[in-house]
């Protein structure tokens, strides 16, 4: 058996040698290792062996043989073709490369970013949290019981019971900060982010929308405080000459509460239709943090104090690119975009 072996092995190495294409080598395994392949048959005969173990050692020494045979000299021929490919296939480097579009970052993730850069030069920390939010930290612990008014306005989508939804608003982002903070260090955050409310989508309006909300909590925090940070922020998107007035409103966190306003930078205050004629456009809501919200969160109103307030990305990002509908943000036409790239300024 063994010197039958030995002349077949021989018999392999030179036919394998002899091939020079992947036709002709895949032949040879049809030949040896097929159905009814000579090694094949050989491994069948098994059975009638009168010494089974030395006639499969033998008849794996051949299949070993032919397998590894079969892969060296796949592997030559390989190479060979892919060397003569790289003979016939001259690329000329010196033609114009092709234009190919890559799209552009979103105009929402260029105004967010735009105003994290200014918070953060002030030493403010970008914080994130959960959409789906807990009754608890997106309505109670900010002075929004259940069945006061003031939620009728922020109406979102509830999962569930009426204990799980996602957020109408990033404040819950501040109340677990606060908590987390234990009461007694403080804060300087803001929390961008996705929020939703049941409103009907048009051009001024959607269901889903981004908040940009801030916190700053310490010792003998004052309204001034506040209108001087939202100077800042608003003569760096805005250009230097805006200019920014409060006006008093009501939030149900907040007291006292301001509507924030940019003087127009279209008409410099004389009146047009951005403006509605009044020189002004509001740009969002603050005010000081409402004493049960701190002491909700587990701060002494005595002690501490601080200012919240909170930008429409959207808001923000019409005005500044000039854009009409809200709905152009959440289109799927590069062209939209591709008009506010910061990457061509």
């Amino acid at each position: 058996m063994k010197e039958k072996i030995d002349l077949l092995c021989s018999e392999i190495e030179s036919k394998i040698n002899s091939v020079s294409t992947k036709k002709e080598l895949n032949d040879l395994k049809v030949e040896y290792l097929g159905k009814k392949g000579i090694i094949t048959e050989l491994q069948s005969g098994i059975k009638d062996a009168s010494d089974k173990k030395e006639y499969g050692s033998e008849v794996n020494r051949a299949r070993t043989t032919f397998n590894d045979n079969f892969d060296k000299k796949s592997a030559e021929i390989e190479l060979e073709e892919l060397n003569k490919k790289l003979e016939s296939e001259n690329i000329d480097i010196s033609l114009p490369a092709l234009d190919i579009p890559v799209g552009s970052p979103n105009i929402l993730e260029n105004i967010i970013e735009e105003v994290e850069e200014v918070f953060m030069s002030m030493g403010y920390d970008v914080v994130d949290g959960p959409e789906i939010e807990e009754d608890k930290y997106n309505f109670e612990l900010l002075n929004i019981p259940k069945g006061h008014p003031a939620r009728d306005a922020q109406d979102t989508f509830y999962i569930e019971d009426e204990n799980i939804l996602l957020r109408s608003q990033t404040s819950p982002v501040q109340a677990r900060e606060m908590l987390k903070a234990g009461g007694d260090k403080p804060i300087r955050m803001i929390c961008p982010g996705k929020t939703y409310r049941r409103d009907a989508d048009d051009a001024t309006h959607s269901h889903q929308f981004m908040q940009i909300e801030g916190l700053l909590v310490d010792k003998n925090i004052s309204l001034s405080d506040l209108k001087g940070t939202f100077d800042v922020i608003a003569k760096k998107l805005f250009g230097e000459n805006c200019e920014t007035r409060f006006r008093p409103s009501y939030y149900q966190f907040t007291e006292p509460s301001v509507e924030t306003d940019i003087s127009c930078f279209v008409c410099k205050g004389k009146g047009c239709s951005l403006c509605k004629n009044t020189g002004w456009i509001t740009v969002s809501g603050a005010g000081m943090v409402h004493p049960n919200v701190l002491k909700n969160c587990g701060y002494d109103p005595k002690v501490w104090s601080g200012f919240a307030f909170g930008f429409g990305a959207e808001r923000l990002a019409m005005l500044k690119y000039g854009i009409n509908d809200i709905r152009t943000f959440y289109q799927t036409d590069l062209r939209e975009s591709k008009a506010f790239d910061r990457r061509d300024v």
